[in-house]
């Protein structure tokens, strides 16, 4: 990576979640950055602060990166709530907000034009799920379980309901409740009160999780949910999680021949050698930003904001994460596309969009 003609690493930033509830994925992050940092062509500094999967604790990390550690490039931090509290100080410094984390719709919206985002927004997560299960089975009610607090399960709820009138469902039904989740088998019985085709369950993690370990009483065609992407989802439900669908950024496999970066295989192996786990697409995303700054800053022959700002503008290429390329006026990730995924046999599956083949997929 060429920054500069100067022999002075790099300065990255972060504010990154090793503790509190988000620390499973803000380590997966965290990794995923830091793998980066070790491969990068040009020596970089990462300077990483933990907010204990705080907002208010993120603000106050990206402060001090920017007013006092004065960092190059500042890379968000893990989560909607988290990134929507630092774009707007990302912007009244001028400085970009690598977003490899915060995926509601809003986050664009918050930081204006200094968000470059790499993942897809959370509306997309699972807008075409109405359209798959109804080509499989006809179905005619959804009811959706979402997190009343903060705005990334209401971008998820929004994308499943403009994909249920689309895919001609009779029956949306959203239910808020508030994380974490401590009675599951009240909240279903009212779920499933009008009997549904299809649930979808959008919270965070754990609570996902609590509605899936009930998921022994109820009588739905289809069932998914959020943490259905992930491979801890199968580690912590075993048997349980079989036939759940997910949204997922990436799956390994999918883009071998990608224009920049190493391939999907590489990035695998090297994951595992150095923290001896498979990485998810928590890490992916974080890695492939990393991969996605360095080719700005090559573009931009520098590190100044508006020249790196018109090169991600201007970006249109491929990773082992997918397609990035930027709406050049809404700043919005169009390029990069979500993938179905369904557990079968202890495996996550790719659900191809009706009338596609996906190539070189397998399961994972």
């Amino acid at each position: 990576m060429r920054a500069s003609t100067s022999d002075e690493p790099v300065v990255a930033g972060v504010s990154v979640s090793v503790s509190g509830p988000l620390r499973r994925q803000g380590q997966d992050a965290y990794d995923g950055i830091r793998l980066w940092v070790d491969h990068a062509n040009r020596p970089l500094r990462l300077v990483a602060l933990d907010d204990a999967s705080s907002a208010s604790r993120a603000r106050e990390n990206v402060a001090r990166l920017l007013t006092e550690e004065r960092v190059d490039l500042l890379l968000g931090p893990y989560g909607s709530g988290s990134t929507l509290a630092v774009a707007p100080l990302a912007a009244a410094h001028g400085k970009i907000l690598w977003n490899h984390g915060g995926a509601a719709d809003e986050v664009t919206e918050a930081g204006s034009a200094h968000v470059v985002s790499v993942l897809s927004p959370a509306s997309h997560y699972l807008r075409d799920l109405p359209r798959v299960v109804r080509h499989r089975t006809d179905a005619q009610r959804a009811t959706v379980l979402y997190a009343g607090r903060g705005t990334f399960a209401a971008s998820i709820r929004h994308g499943v309901e403009v994909g249920a009138r689309a895919a001609g469902f009779n029956t949306v039904r959203a239910i808020a409740f508030d994380p974490p989740l401590r009675d599951p088998k009240t909240l279903l019985a009212t779920a499933c009160a009008d009997n549904p085709d299809l649930l979808v369950v959008a919270g965070r993690f754990e609570d996902d999780v609590a509605i899936i370990r009930e998921r022994r009483m109820l009588e739905v065609g289809t069932i998914a949910c959020v943490a259905a992407g992930t491979d801890a989802f199968h580690q912590e439900l075993g048997v349980l999680a079989e036939g759940v669908i997910g949204p997922s950024q990436w799956e390994p496999h999918l883009h071998e021949r990608p224009s920049i970066g190493p391939p999907s295989a590489w990035f695998c192996s090297e994951f595992r050698r150095v923290f001896r786990r498979d990485p998810g697409y928590v890490a992916a995303q974080a890695y492939t930003l990393g991969i996605i700054i360095g080719e700005c800053i090559r573009r931009a022959d520098g590190l100044e904001e508006r020249e790196l700002l018109a090169a991600a503008r201007g970006l249109d290429t491929t990773s082992l994460y997918g397609r990035f390329r930027l709406d050049p006026s809404s700043m919005r990730q169009v390029g990069h596309e979500i993938l179905l995924v369904e557990w079968r046999d202890g495996r996550k599956h790719p659900l191809a969009p009706i009338g596609v083949t996906l190539t070189g997929s397998r399961p994972t």
